[in-house]
């Protein structure tokens, strides 16, 4: 028997068991008698004339062929993840030696590496122009899920991993070089060990914002927090058959189905909830979270599609240079697509060679285009109810604060000195005349840019008359008490066993004792009211973004009524509020996350209210405090569109940063997932209420993950503390005095009252 009669059989095999694997049955299309044929064959193949065999399996391939087609029409996006999960998928090292020329892997290689279902590779690609070769050096950047499965982690990364790919991130800007990203994974490894999970994601996004080089990425199976790791970038690609979502089928099916630890989720639930949260690429494209797809063949790519390399080849090379063309002008840009489009037809061929170096203005508009592409996304899935007039107003508003704050914090203030310094000089000149003259232009410079200063000085000066909280904050006499208090019972402390802690009055523990066990310090959890109206100045606050709300952004079944349900408890359109505030006659802004709409979940809603209140903070030149009462990550019933929030909301916090802004989180209570990986944990200050949970996920996902149980304080704030996660933790009696020190003695000089 020839070796090609026995490679068409093992190929046979192969596609019947691939679609076995994507249809979970052997009854649909008789896979399983096909199955059996295959097997019998092989069994007789050495009995039979090589002619009768070559025609069965012909027989074989057409039906194959046939049921593969019809397979392909009829694909529910739960299937589509099987074929993104199925060991013959497409992997990252096809790509890299298929689609590149020539690469060498850093940071180690296959299993001797600091985490190997992260691979990093400097590599070269080449592309031909009327017969002339043109190199481009890229650096490559990926999860890697196959050739070595045993130690690849299925492409779930490692905290080191992400530190990995932000290094050599990093190294690639230094030598001006574009990224390819490729996104493999179903989601980060869920541990809180050094540098963390959610924090290193976190780090990755702050970094990417403003990473001076091209970014391209490509997605088959984007996985939620593990996917942006290395998902922000100018332009996404995906995959005809990948699916990229802010969780995995089987997880929302657990949520919504409240499946128990250890049970089977039904597959007509899975099915369900594959559909609902909208995970196809055309879905995403739909959304707007990705830019294009990339066709794939029937039933996706495998790992000897040679055809689909040479396209990704193209594909690449077609997205670095719209990228780097973007930030020329237009009229070269336009002229670049229509030669494309013709280059398209003559097998990916390209008719101009484009340069990938940038220069420093190109990389400053590199740097505003990939801001507004964030900026974008996630608009228009939230209900802004507001009028035509009144959004002209609120535009006109915008644009005479920042003239305003531009002048008098950016111009005035900055020359003041200066400007100071001349005026005195001629008013020392002896002459009453223009002293007379001078003079009021001293007192007007010292008004509008020196009054916050002073006003700061004289807070400094009360602050160091007193050691003790009670000496420096405004004596306010009655302060709110927590409805809680009305209870007349007892209450036992969690750690009553441990300490020997008593019985405590319900009245005197959210009373007087602000909801903290007197004998251990055990904070039990206080409405976010409470803090409303202890942290802050009286009378000082004052909502903005108060007409922006949730809304069914993807058409998810049955949430429309959860979230008319949340609105009528709590009287609000979001988990978000954001205001002005005063703490000790110090203006900031600040945006609270609050538990009781939707468990504090981040939809777009409340991240185009926080990007929002960013701006605001940054044009101001306030101070900027997130305080999250509790947060239960992205919501799900979002989809992308609630993802997409994490880098939306890191590129406006990393903005502010770089505008000299001082940023602020202030964890309370349980703070889990997407927004701890993101616009949270990316803060230089991050403190913790005692008693709080912070982490990337809960004990349940981490035991299915990992298979290991966790200790009882595994999120716990001391814990997060030892790890270098968070910079300290905070008593809730001292919350305001603590934020107080923080406002006077952190922060540079951009602020309004430095």
């Amino acid at each position: 028997m020839t070796p090609e009669i026995n490679k068409r059989l093992s190929q046979i095999e192969l596609r019947v068991q691939y679609l076995l694997d994507i249809k979970e049955g052997a009854e649909w299309g008789n896979l399983g008698d096909l199955m059996e044929k295959v097997q019998h064959l092989k069994e007789e193949i050495y009995d039979r004339p090589e002619g009768s065999i070559a025609a069965e399996l012909a027989d074989l391939e057409e039906t194959i062929s046939f049921l593969e087609d019809r397979a392909e029409k009829s694909l529910t996006p739960d299937e589509i993840v099987r074929i993104v999960r199925n060991p013959q998928r497409i992997t990252l090292q096809n790509i890299l030696e298929n689609v590149y020329d020539s690469y060498t892997e850093l940071g180690g290689m296959e299993d001797c590496n600091i985490d190997p279902s992260m691979v990093v590779a400097k590599a070269t690609i080449s592309r031909r122009v009327k017969g002339h070769v043109y190199v481009h050096q890229v650096m490559v950047i990926g999860h890697e899920k196959g050739h070595g499965e045993e130690y690849r982690n299925g492409g779930c990364t490692r905290p080191w991993g992400n530190e990995k790919a932000m290094r050599y991130m990093e190294v690639a800007e230094t030598e001006g070089i574009p990224i390819h990203f490729y996104v493999f994974t179903p989601g980060a490894f869920p541990i809180e060990d050094y540098p963390g999970a959610a924090q290193q994601i976190a780090r990755n996004l702050y970094a990417l914002a403003k990473l001076r080089v091209p970014i391209v990425s490509l997605i088959s199976e984007g996985g939620s927090g593990g996917a942006e790791a290395i998902g922000m970038s100018d332009i996404r690609l995906m995959l005809s058959h990948g699916y990229y979502s802010v969780i995995s089928p089987e997880g929302a099916a657990a949520i919504e189905g409240k499946i128990k630890e250890g049970e089977k989720v039904p597959k007509d639930l899975l099915t369900f909830c594959a559909k609902q949260l909208s995970i196809t690429a055309q879905d995403n494209l739909r959304l707007k979270t990705i830019d294009r797809i990339v066709p794939e063949p029937v039933l996706g790519a495998r790992r000897d599609d040679f055809a689909l390399l040479r396209q990704l080849r193209y594909e690449m090379i077609r997205a670095t240079d719209e990228v780097v063309l973007k930030t020329k002008s237009f009229r070269t840009f336009r002229a670049y697509a229509i030669k494309q489009e013709k280059a398209a037809e003559r097998n990916y061929e390209f008719d101009i060679y484009i340069r990938w170096e940038l220069t420093e203005g190109e990389e400053e508009r590199l740097l505003r285009l990939r801001s507004l592409k964030y900026r974008k996304m996630g608009q228009g899935f939230y209900n802004e109810s507001v009028t035509w007039p009144d959004k002209v107003f609120k535009k006109t508003e915008d644009a005479v604060l920042k003239g305003y704050y531009g002048l008098r914090y950016g111009l005035i203030r900055h020359h003041h000195k200066q400007v100071k310094k001349v005026i005195e000089e001629v008013s020392g000149e002896g002459s009453v005349f223009l002293r007379k003259i001078s003079s009021p232009l001293i007192s007007a410079y010292d008004f509008i840019a020196n009054s916050a200063a002073k006003k700061q000085l004289r807070i400094m000066a009360a602050s160091s008359t007193g050691s003790g909280a009670e000496e420096v904050m405004e004596d306010w006499g009655d302060t709110y008490v927590s409805p809680l208090a009305n209870e007349d019972r007892t209450v036992s402390c969690p750690n009553a066993r441990k300490y020997g802690c008593l019985d405590l009055w319900v009245p005197d523990l959210y009373g007087e004792f602000c909801g903290v066990c007197q004998n251990c310090g055990h904070h039990f959890p206080l409405e976010y009211q409470w803090y409303l109206q202890n942290l802050f100045d009286r009378g000082s606050i004052h909502e903005f973004n108060g007409h922006i709300g949730s809304i069914n952004a993807i058409d998810y079944q049955g949430f429309e009524n959860k979230i008319r349900r949340d609105v009528i408890k709590t009287g609000r359109t979001s988990a978000m509020i954001t205001f002005h505030a005063r703490v000790e006659g110090i203006s900031l802004i600040v945006a609270m996350l609050f538990n009781d709409f939707r468990n504090g979940t981040v939809g777009a809603a409340e991240g185009d209210k926080f990007v929002r209140a960013c701006e605001k903070a940054r044009i101001m030149r306030r101070p900027f405090l997130a305080y999250v009462h509790a947060t239960g990550g992205i919501r799900i019933q979002e989809g992308t569109v609630g993802v997409v929030q994490m880098p939306k909301c890191t590129m406006a916090v990393r903005e502010y940063i770089d505008s000299g802004g001082l940023y602020i989180v202030v964890y309370d209570n349980n703070s889990y997932a997407g927004p701890v990986a993101s616009f949270l944990g990316c803060s230089p200050y991050q403190f913790a209420i005692r008693s709080s949970k912070i982490g990337f996920a809960g004990p349940r996902v981490i035991r299915e993950t990992t298979g290991e149980d966790i200790p009882p304080d595994y999120h716990s704030a001391q814990r997060a503390l030892a790890r270098g996660h968070i910079q300290g933790i905070w008593d809730r009696r001292e919350f305001r005095y603590n934020l107080y020190k923080c406002l006077l003695n952190m922060g540079g000089s951009n602020l309004y009252y430095r």
